[in-house]
């Protein structure tokens, strides 16, 4: 098996499986189900955003930390982030009292047994589409969760259709890496930059590799973290050139994984 061919198969093992698909579309219905026979109409809007809805969303077995972005946009403005969290936070008590819950500010963490929610309170501000959600319990930052969706969606035609599975494998290196970037600020980072040469799965994996960096006052493991990948990837490309596919092929599962 060569590099690409290993990558192809571990980006189509980090797509959700029909059976993830089904069982968080169950738990999706089911949650507007409650928050409507809980709230009423003291909530106007309620759905999904985030790495859920761009389909760069990896499964469980592959990020321990995955999770479904949920907002609840709450009809009755005036408060403070903290109240509409303590709203949420009595409503998945008495709705899901089984599962695990607690406050990940500013969020509401309901885990389940096969998903995990992020629950975001936020309201809808008085012009436009945009949203007002928790900057932290005090205050408000304003946003658009279609925004970037739309974006990525439209760099990822342009990349032909390599960027989503490309960011779904460093998003499956950072994991395993313990982080070293936040998750989101990944994906936008990605979208933003240019592939010149690049056509395939191997091509915009090392590309990405080799454009990322970190600021000077970064924690030290981040630092070698990063530099573990980018010596794995100069390590790959010189056993391919040397005629060593094999062991370019064992050398690039240090990176990612089976």
């Amino acid at each position: 098996m060569s590099v690409l061919t290993y990558l192809q198969t571990r980006s189509s093992d980090a797509v959700l499986s029909t059976f993830e698909k089904s069982s968080i579309a169950t738990s999706i219905s089911t949650l507007i189900s409650r928050l409507n026979s809980y709230f009423g109409t003291s909530v106007s809007e309620r759905f999904t955003f985030g790495s859920y809805t761009r389909d760069t969303i990896l499964p469980r077995k592959m990020d321990e930390l995955s999770d479904i972005d949920f907002m609840v946009v709450f009809a009755e403005s005036g408060y403070m982030p903290q109240t509409y969290l303590d709203r949420l936070r009595r409503f998945v008590d008495t709705k899901y009292s089984t599962s695990e819950i607690r406050q990940s500010n500013p969020t509401i963490v309901l885990e389940l047994n096969h998903i995990k929610f992020e629950l975001v309170p936020a309201l809808k501000e008085a012009w436009g589409s945009a949203y007002k959600i928790p900057n932290n319990t005090n205050t408000w930052q304003s946003t658009n969760p279609n925004d970037f969706n739309a974006k990525l969606s439209a760099k990822h035609a342009a990349e032909g259709y390599h960027l989503k599975p490309a960011i779904r494998l460093i998003k499956f290196w950072n994991a395993k890496a313990g982080y070293v970037y936040d998750s989101y600020e990944l994906e936008t980072w990605i979208t933003d930059q240019w592939f010149l040469g690049c056509y395939n799965q191997r091509d915009y994996l090392f590309s990405i590799i080799d454009k990322l960096s970190l600021p000077f006052y970064a924690a030290q493991w981040r630092k070698d973290r990063l530099q573990r990948a980018k010596n794995i990837v100069a390590d790959t490309r010189k056993l391919e050139a040397d005629g060593y596919p094999y062991s370019a092929e064992s050398e690039i599962k240090k990176l990612i994984p089976e």
